[in-house]
Parts: C-alpha cells; structure tokens; sequence
C-alpha cells in the first residue's frame, strides 16, 4: 500500500530538521567558546545569539503546536538577540537541545490527518503544512548563518561538512559507482 503524500511529507519534514540540527551541530563542534560568542562587528549576532534566537522560537512555534498560537505570550523575542554576561557554552547548548526537544515532539505527534489543519502564529491562520515549511525556512537560513560563522571562525582548521573544494568529480564518481552496484 502506498503511503499518503501527508505521511510521506511529514516523515521528509523529520528528516530535513534533523539534518539541520545535524549540519549546525558539525559547524559548532569546530569552534571554541570565544568564537561561538564572536560578532564580525557590533550589528552582527554571534552564532550564539543565532542559537538563542532559533531555541525561543522553537520553543514558541512548537509548544503546544496544534492547539495555541505559535507566538507565546512569555517570549521575549527581543531578548533572544541579546546574550547577558556570564553565559556559557553549556547553556547555549542546553537551550539549543531544548528548543529541538521541542520541535522533534512536536512534529513526532503529527498524523497525516493534521496536515490541513489550522494552527495559528502571531494571530495569522496556516495549514499545519504551510507552518512546517515556515518554520523548516527559517531554521535553514539560520543553520546557513551558523555554519558560515563557524567557516570564517574556524578558518584553515575548518572541515568541510559537505564535498571538499575540487573534489566534486571525484565524489560524483563514487556515487554513480554506488548506484550502479544498488
């Protein structure tokens, strides 16, 4: 039996965050603590105040998904781009693990049948469908920003978290090789 485009896009939906979550978490493990916490300059948000923004919104976007409006009334969105003195590592991190926490929940209950479903964010009505693929954007762009942070800290000890620079044919190669073995 064929499984329903609902099904199949949530299982996809899975699958996309958590390779973000993956792709940044492979970006962080290259820096240290003073480069997670660096500005390029003073209107810049360190990688950070990126995570600390993306932790209270998934927070928010994901708490109670399907019955409250995905804007919470105690986030301090403002409050997200700004890191008090004293903060650690730890504690970004415990709040980046949390706010996933609650995006994989979340998206864990969804059946099928709640894909045309309204939910609601900032007040605005959005099938279950339109708000996932919101927040799957979002979090991309976010994820670019992290790991293009993480490249320029990181300098010529970076790793590339994707195919080395001219290594695309050699790479391409071993995959159609692969394939064709399947």
């Amino acid at each position: 039996m064929q499984e329903s485009f609902a099904a199949q896009y949530i299982q996809e939906a899975k699958v996309e965050f958590r390779k973000l979550k993956l792709l940044a978490e492979k970006a962080l493990a290259q820096i240290s603590e003073a480069q997670l916490f660096a500005t390029l300059d003073k209107e810049s948000n360190s990688i950070a105040v990126i995570i600390k923004h993306m932790a209270g919104n998934m927070r928010s976007r994901w708490t109670d998904f399907l019955t409250s409006d995905g804007e919470k009334p105690d986030r301090h969105r403002d409050s997200e781009f700004e890191i008090d003195q004293g903060t650690t590592r730890e504690w970004i991190m415990k709040s980046w693990e949390d706010g996933w926490r609650c995006l994989i929940g979340a998206i864990e209950q969804l059946t099928a049948a709640d894909i045309g479903r309204t939910v609601l964010i900032r007040g605005q009505p959005h099938s279950v469908m339109q708000a996932v693929n919101r927040q799957l954007t979002h979090y991309a762009c976010h994820v670019g920003q992290i790991v293009f942070l993480a490249r320029h800290h990181a300098g010529e000890k970076w790793q590339s978290l994707s195919i080395p620079r001219g290594k695309s044919e050699q790479v391409n190669k071993a995959m159609w090789k692969k394939r064709e073995r399947a």
